[in-house]
């Protein structure tokens, strides 16, 4: 092990964790972010190492200074360029009232689906939330295709004016 080697891991063994609870205070608990920083300073220490005092206290503000200088820095650049969001779809947003409608119309669809008789819930299960043919739902159910038709259209009637009409 060189010399370089068994400094720098003096350094880290008794600063480390100081060093980087001091740093996590500054980046208001942000542990990635501290971590990343404590990371980078011990780089500079490594890459610089003959400018660091070789005496403890020396060496313990040599790694502060730079660290603080480095919280600084990630402030600085964070405001210079706030975080990167998606691009929002303005109009596919929902606005109070949008939301309202929504809630509204969701609570009288499940009112209207309780009052749905059991033979129309059965068809739009089926059909709709189990994806089969109605050639398929009224063999299964030993009717006529064309009552499974019917009771499709008739239950979607009933559910689409519940919702539209409140």
């Amino acid at each position: 092990m060189t010399d370089t080697d068994t400094r720098m891991r003096r350094l880290v063994a008794e600063h480390g964790t100081q060093l980087t609870r001091f740093v996590q205070r500054l980046t208001l608990g942000q542990q990635q972010t501290a971590e990343d920083l404590v990371q980078e300073t011990m780089v500079r220490a490594w890459r610089s190492l003959d400018s660091v005092p070789v005496e403890d206290d020396g060496g313990r503000r040599w790694l502060y200074t730079v660290a603080r200088r480095l919280v600084i820095d990630e402030v600085r650049r964070r405001q210079a360029r706030p975080v990167e969001v998606a691009p929002v779809d303005a109009e596919r947003c929902a606005t109070g009232d949008d939301t309202s409608r929504s809630a509204i119309a969701n609570h009288s669809l499940r009112e209207a689906v309780g009052r749905l008789s059991a033979a129309h819930r059965e068809v739009l299960h089926q059909v709709y939330f189990l994806d089969r043919t109605v050639e398929d739902v009224a063999t299964r159910l030993g009717v006529p295709i064309g009552t499974v038709r019917s009771r499709v259209h008739y239950a979607l009637r009933s559910l689409r004016a519940a919702v539209t009409d409140g």
